[in-house]
């Protein structure tokens, strides 16, 4: 009986250990590593040798109330690069304390990685030619185009399949080569995030030639991700996400991030209901 107790005590105190792993790495270090994408503008990107867009903006903001919850004033604040192929990877090897990068939340990526209280909510659309197709059935025999290790992929495939439409699907390592795809007339269609691909039709110097469908094949939430497991740190998270709601501050980083863009109805519902009762 001995050992099997050996291993009941042993199970009831591992997840306690990894609870505290991250609050302790930051209050030993004195620092904050935060990750984020450098391609997925607005929401998460590189701009002017810093980070840019909704997500780092958030975060850069709840990092002070992160501080305050481990009581260092003075704490460092880094932003550490990822990819779209390496980001929760680098959350669950503890190379990067969260990740605040455009991150659906899904059961997949929960296998690895845990996720905070959704902190923007997107969906996948298309942008084609305008005088392309007009509707997704007309895509049988075309090639169409989406960006690798993105939920976008599987929820093309997905749309496709349940449609019975066969189309290729070309898949490119980043947007801006997916979107000159689309504009040099390689590929029929572009799939991507709303916002991300609002924004890159937005800067397209063919903008005038593109035509985004209104249809969300998927409405997806979004959240910051952290190590599996590590409840104190994801309710400290959650605390000060929800103290964001409540001041204001999300939204204001919506503002700042998407000037001139009104919320729609999924994110108002987001910035309505998210504040927790303390």
């Amino acid at each position: 009986m001995r050992p099997l107790f050996a291993a009941l005590i042993a199970a009831i105190l591992m997840p306690a250990a990894a609870q505290a792993q991250t609050l302790e790495r930051i209050k030993e270090k004195g620092q904050l590593v935060i990750g984020f994408r450098t391609d997925a503008a607005p929401l998460s990107y590189l701009g002017e040798n810093e980070p840019k867009g909704y997500t780092p903006t958030v975060c850069y903001v709840l990092a002070s109330k992160i501080a305050a919850a481990v009581e260092l004033p003075d704490m460092e604040i880094i932003f550490r690069p990822v990819t779209a192929e390496n980001r929760f990877e680098e959350v669950a090897n503890g190379n990067i304390d969260l990740l605040c990068g455009a991150a659906t939340i899904t059961l997949e990526r929960r296998e690895l990685v845990d996720f905070s209280v959704p902190v923007y909510v997107d969906g996948t659309v298309v942008v084609l030619k305008k005088d392309g197709p007009e509707s997704l059935d007309e895509l049988a025999g075309m090639k169409v185009g989406v960006r690798s290790a993105t939920t976008t992929l599987d929820a093309l495939q997905n749309s496709l399949n349940a449609a019975d439409i066969a189309a290729e699907v070309v898949v490119f390592d980043d947007h801006p080569t997916g979107m000159a795809a689309l504009e040099q007339d390689e590929i029929t269609a572009y799939f991507a995030d709303q916002s991300i691909l609002m924004n890159m039709v937005a800067q397209s110097e063919v903008a005038d030639d593109l035509k985004v469908f209104d249809q969300l094949l998927t409405v997806e939430k979004q959240g910051l991700a952290m190590a599996r497991g590590d409840t104190e740190f994801r309710l400290v998270v959650d605390r000060g996400l929800s103290e964001l709601f409540t001041e204001g501050a999300m939204e204001q980083a919506f503002g700042r991030a998407l000037p001139n863009v009104k919320p729609g109805l999924g994110l108002q519902s987001m910035f309505l209901l998210s504040p927790t009762l303390p």
